[in-house]
């Protein structure tokens, strides 16, 4: 259905999109250093599953409907821009009491399926990789192989494989970091204020940003 040159092709261009940091890696990196590896890791997986459903999307054809329309692109934007605000407010604001959210059994008491839907949240309210997608898939898609979007969905696949493994490594890095800091309560409280200004500071700039006419 789809050919090892297309899936070699198409994984070359999206390497070389997702390795260089973007809004994905610092939402990634704010959330590993406001709440630590798990959230981190548990968002990326999050992240990538709404990748997968804008893929879908496109695949048939709601991503040409966010191509042409200003309109549907600048609220997808200003809700998904909003949202990365809030929590980053929410870590901002809750950054004194990290220390004794890491006692104990750490982590896992914020809850693996909040932070998975906030992560798919983040990532399928992203109107930038829709339109990237868009514009993207049909490059790749060989028409008389038919199955046009099933062959979409082959290669937003293989794009969230590698934003998994790539994103990862980022939350990885930043949690390792944090659990240096972690030593110290006024260091864990400043590098999780520090996570949720990124994240504030990632949604203004989406919000800001992106085509306007």
């Amino acid at each position: 259905m789809v050919s090892t040159q297309q899936m070699l092709a198409f994984s070359a261009m999206a390497l070389a999109i997702i390795v260089i940091p973007g809004p994905t890696v610092l939402f990634v990196v704010g959330r590993a250093l406001a709440h630590g590896r798990t959230t981190a890791m548990t968002s990326v997986v999050g992240n990538e599953l709404g990748v997968l459903a804008l893929t879908a999307a496109v695949a048939f054809g709601v991503g040409s409907i966010v191509e042409r329309s200003v309109l549907v692109f600048t609220t997808l934007k200003l809700v998904g821009a909003a949202y990365i605000v809030y929590l980053g407010v929410q870590a901002f604001r809750h950054r004194h009491s990290l220390g004794e959210a890491m006692g104990g059994t750490g982590e896992e008491g914020r809850g693996l399926r909040r932070d998975l839907w906030q992560g798919f949240t983040v990532g399928v309210t992203n109107p930038k990789t829709m339109v990237f997608f868009a514009a993207v898939l049909p490059q790749f898609v060989d028409r008389d192989l038919g199955h046009v979007p099933l062959q979409m969905l082959v290669f937003g696949v293989i794009f969230a494989v590698i934003a998994l493994l790539c994103d990862s490594v980022w939350g990885l890095a930043a949690g390792t970091a944090r659990a240096w800091f972690a030593r110290s309560p006024r260091r864990l409280a400043a590098v999780g204020g520090t996570g949720g200004l990124m994240m504030i500071g990632l949604g203004v700039t989406i919000a800001a940003t992106g085509r306007k006419d």
